[in-house]
């Protein structure tokens, strides 16, 4: 029902979405994460089933991103749990992205450091980075709301759990995907 709802609401253009998330929460760890263009700001992810998950989309231009780490645990019937791991950037050249969005419901870093940053502009007025295209025709984004912006920010030892990553482009050298019996996250 709540489904349908919103698949009537996204035709009717009161909701959009790229997609709908799946709900399941996966964990991203960098040792550095280097963006030009960010934003920060606050907005609601949907599952399938029509569950509101609110998130902050950390949104950059262009990222460089050294030694990448994704993982998400899955529940295989009959076989148990394995981790399913993404790993890239680990060996000199950094992992890439154009228009990269990051819809988090957890954010820490050991450090970082933000270059001409305004906090409290309005998410309507964001003019440093992008706005994911789906955030902004959707019936959650509110142009008065607070966010954040920046020409560029370095994060140091990042660790996130998020719900959803799109990106126009992702490069990622030295990529290697496995699948482990077990809870084998990043962090």
């Amino acid at each position: 029902m709540a489904a349908a709802a919103l698949g009537i609401g996204m035709a009717q253009g009161a909701l959009a979405a790229s997609f709908f998330i799946s709900g399941a929460r996966f964990r991203i760890a960098a040792d550095t994460l280097v963006a030009r263009g960010l934003s920060i700001y606050g907005t609601v992810d949907v599952t399938r089933e029509g569950r509101q998950v609110p998130v902050v989309v950390t949104g950059a231009r262009h990222a460089t991103i050294k030694r990448l780490c994704q993982s998400v645990a899955v529940e295989i019937p009959v076989l148990g749990l394995y981790t399913l791991l993404l790993t890239g950037g680990d060996r000199g050249e950094p992992v890439e992205a154009r228009d990269l969005f990051i819809d988090t419901t957890s954010l820490a870093a050991a450090g970082a450091t933000f270059n001409d940053m305004d906090i409290g502009v309005a998410t309507g007025s964001v003019t440093k980075g992008p706005i994911d295209p789906g955030d902004r025709d959707s019936g959650f984004f509110d142009p008065n709301a607070f966010a954040q912006q920046a020409v560029s920010t370095t994060l140091t030892d990042v660790r996130s759990k998020v719900v959803a990553v799109s990106a126009a482009t992702l490069n990622v050298p030295d990529l290697e995907l496995s699948l482990k019996q077990g809870n084998h996250h990043c962090f």
